[in-house]
């Protein structure tokens, strides 16, 4: 027998009956009435026009709606459809406001692609409280754009540590970066990575961090840092990144200076949408070091 047969047979016998079988739970039979109820009414709807919708008797819909019975499975169904509802909603917890059920809806009506970024605004929003947070500032970015100058100067002002995440996962490992992505590779940096950044965020000693420019491809990584640390993007042109990259004495983009520009040009634009969840923004072009640490006071003192 198809779902369809079964479901107008299903509908067929409990119009004829003339009663639904005892309920055996009868706190949740109430909660489930109720919640059939209260929808209803938030559509407008009479008993009637309900029954009509879902294909059910009325004596059916107000024993329900009274919690006095059992309820086939095939028919709530059709009433959540008639309601345009999940059936699960009717079937969920019950003892929950009027508010909590309204977010619910609101989730999941949204699509895939932005229910992380919601998720995430409710949790910056009404997570840990804003002075909790400035007791760590993280400034992030790619390489050349003044983090660690930055960083190391703040953090001597405030009167805490500075500490590089870089450096934190080289102690780790025992080995530097290019070995342990060469030992471990990409995966294997990543989950250090994490695991130097918890202990970090363990600590609850104030502190100015600064971490690798990658660490926003990896969300659940990023998200524990945007939500336990203030968090400034230090940003530059990719003129100057480049420039305070061989300054720092690094002459690998000078190999091809070309393909070495167009990458970092790529790199750019695919995590800017990134960055920019961070709380605040810093852009270090064509200023001095004093200029820029100034802004940045003025950022985390805001």
């Amino acid at each position: 027998m198809t779902v369809a047969p079964a479901i107008r047979a299903t509908r067929s016998a409990a119009s004829a009956s003339a009663d639904l079988p005892a309920g055996g739970d009868p706190a949740f039979l109430a909660n489930l009435g109720r919640a059939v109820r209260e929808a209803r009414e938030r559509h407008g709807m009479a008993r009637k026009a309900l029954c009509r919708a879902a294909g059910i008797s009325e004596r059916y819909l107000a024993q329900l709606e009274a919690g006095d019975g059992n309820a086939s499975i095939l028919l709530l169904r059709s009433v959540a459809q008639a309601l345009q509802m999940p059936l699960t909603e009717l079937l969920g917890e019950h003892g929950s406001t009027v508010e909590r059920r309204l977010v619910r809806r609101f989730l999941e009506g949204l699509p895939e692609h932005r229910l992380e970024d919601v998720l995430f605004r409710l949790m910056r929003e009404f997570g840990q409280e804003d002075a909790a947070r400035k007791r760590r500032i993280a400034l992030l970015g790619l390489r050349g754009a003044g983090k660690t100058t930055l960083g190391s100067a703040l953090a001597r002002e405030l009167g805490c540590r500075f500490v590089e995440l870089d450096r934190e996962i080289e102690r780790e490992a025992g080995i530097g970066l290019p070995e342990v992505f060469l030992l471990y590779g990409q995966a294997g940096y990543r989950r250090i990575e994490r695991r130097c950044l918890d202990r970090l965020l363990d600590s609850p000693d104030p502190m100015v961090m600064s971490v690798g420019g990658g660490i926003v491809s990896e969300p659940e990584t990023y998200n524990a840092l945007l939500l336990s640390c203030f968090t400034v993007w230090i940003r530059a042109t990719p003129d100057e990144h480049m420039a305070r990259v061989v300054e720092q004495g690094d002459l690998r983009p000078m190999r091809g200076n070309v393909e070495a520009m167009a990458d970092l040009k790529r790199i750019l634009a695919a995590r800017e949408p990134l960055y920019r969840k961070a709380d605040a923004m810093l852009d270090t072009s064509g200023e001095t070091v004093q200029a820029s640490l100034a802004r940045l006071r003025d950022l985390v003192h805001a």
